[in-house]
């Protein structure tokens, strides 16, 4: 098929065409595009989805550093295992799950399915949404997007859920709910309609998962040891260099999972996005290193660390229509927010997040919705605060179901000898750090 389609391209230059070609795709959505501005939108696409799939490696160093060195090997399995399994049932269900296009809305504009697998038809290569690069592409690229949603839920859920519990949970969550929500929005429906604007997924990756993360560690319950007598204790990680590492890597990603929202190459958009994302990432860094100064008398890293990635999920929502200074004040709100947020579900609810997943990922990401409603005079924060909340209430009814359903069947909590010997050894038989392992009575 490729090889037929470069020699209609080619042909088509020859019959002095001016290097235009009419994409093949439905009627409601023909375009024309240059060849050398479909090779260029096409290569940056993928070289976005390699970034988001960086995004993958520091989910894991960060979610390993943070937690105690028992526990590495589970970290490490369940992120490779969580983007194998988002890749495989976007494939199977999730792609046209989450876009089925306009003759495949079952229930109104709330849910549609164009059916499973994938593939293109044989007249060509591009898909009815993006015409500006190829299917195979428009794939790839929202398919990292949706293995991101887990792995949100993999840190707050660390260091004391079965493997297979969660591995379950996980398959049914990235394949059904995460697109199912998505199509409201990005594949065309309702709250589309209605003028709700989530540029690169605020809510509909990072609250989305964020409220599952919610929903999961409200049944699990907390670590074995984490609150005595009323009183949160702090569980160190066992590596900042790695947790360090992480944010360094989510950061650079970002820039694919922002910039690659553009959805083509255009250079001045592109660039302004890469600013905006990086002017609130590093306004995130500034605002949570003053909050933790202020909260807890000393400047934390972990909070730094946790602002940069608050700072990079508020911006993710209006990356593209925020001015330059709205997405450094959206970067310090949500640094602030971050350390607040952490401190407030870890002592007042006495909710145990090991990496602070739902403070990044649900509240920044519900902040940096809501902020396309302030900083936008074309958005409106009504609906803004309307899609908050359908996401938010659809979101997080579904994970708990899910998740009650997974602890009836088949248990979701380790006992508490195999969480104090650590997952690495009950779980998977092997350590991180072999023959350097340090087993504590204390958990």
């Amino acid at each position: 098929m490729l090889k037929k389609y470069l020699k209609r391209l080619l042909l088509g230059s020859a019959l002095g065409l001016g290097g235009l070609l009419v994409l093949s795709q439905p009627a409601f959505a023909e375009e024309t595009v240059s060849l050398e501005m479909f090779t260029i939108n096409n290569t940056w696409m993928l070289v976005s989805a390699f970034l988001v799939f960086i995004m993958h490696l520091g989910f894991a160093t960060l979610e390993a550093g943070l937690t105690r060195s028992k526990n590495t090997v589970n970290i490490l399995f369940k992120n490779v295992m969580i983007l194998s399994i988002g890749l495989l049932t976007y494939a199977l269900v999730g792609f046209n799950l989450m876009y089925p296009g306009e003759g495949s809305w079952i229930l109104g504009q709330w849910f549609g399915f164009a059916g499973f697998g994938i593939g293109t038809d044989a007249a060509g290569l591009t898909s009815a949404y993006n015409p500006g690069y190829t299917y195979w592409t428009d794939f790839i690229f929202q398919g990292m997007f949706a293995a991101t949603c887990a792995t949100i839920v993999s840190g707050a859920v660390a260091e004391r859920i079965k493997l297979h519990s969660f591995l379950v949970f996980s398959t049914i969550y990235v394949a059904l709910i995460y697109p199912w929500l998505g199509s409201w929005k990005w594949g065309g429906g309702w709250l589309d309609g209605l003028g709700f604007y989530d540029f690169a997924g605020s809510t509909l990756v990072h609250s989305v998962g964020g409220w599952a993360a919610l929903a999961c560690i409200i049944i699990l319950g907390p670590r074995f040891g984490k609150y005595s007598q009323g009183q949160s204790r702090a569980i160190p990680g066992h590596s900042m260099p790695l947790a360090t590492i992480g944010v360094f890597l989510l950061w650079l990603g970002w820039f694919g999972f922002n910039g690659g929202s553009v959805l083509s190459a255009d250079p001045g958009l592109v660039s302004y996005v890469f600013v905006t994302t990086a002017l609130a990432a590093a306004a995130g860094v500034v605002g949570s290193m003053f909050a933790s100064e202020f909260m807890l008398k000393k400047p934390d890293l972990s909070m730094v660390l946790n602002g940069s990635l608050a700072g990079l999920v508020g911006i993710t929502a209006g990356a593209d229509v925020v001015s330059i200074p709205s997405a450094i004040i959206i970067g310090l709100v949500a640094g602030a927010l971050v350390v607040a947020s952490v401190i407030f579900i870890d002592s007042k609810l006495k909710i145990d997040d090991p990496v602070g997943a739902t403070s990044v990922h649900l509240v920044c990401g519900i902040w940096g919705t809501l902020a396309v409603g302030i900083f936008s005079p074309d958005h409106s924060f009504l609906t803004q605060l309307l899609g908050v909340v359908a996401y938010g209430a659809v979101s997080f009814v579904s994970a708990f179901v899910i998740f009650s359903i997974v602890k009836a069947v088949m248990g979701v909590r380790v006992t508490e000898r195999e969480e104090i010997r650590g997952l690495d050894i009950d779980e998977h038989g092997m350590e991180a750090y072999a023959g350097f392992q340090i087993f504590s009575t204390e958990g």
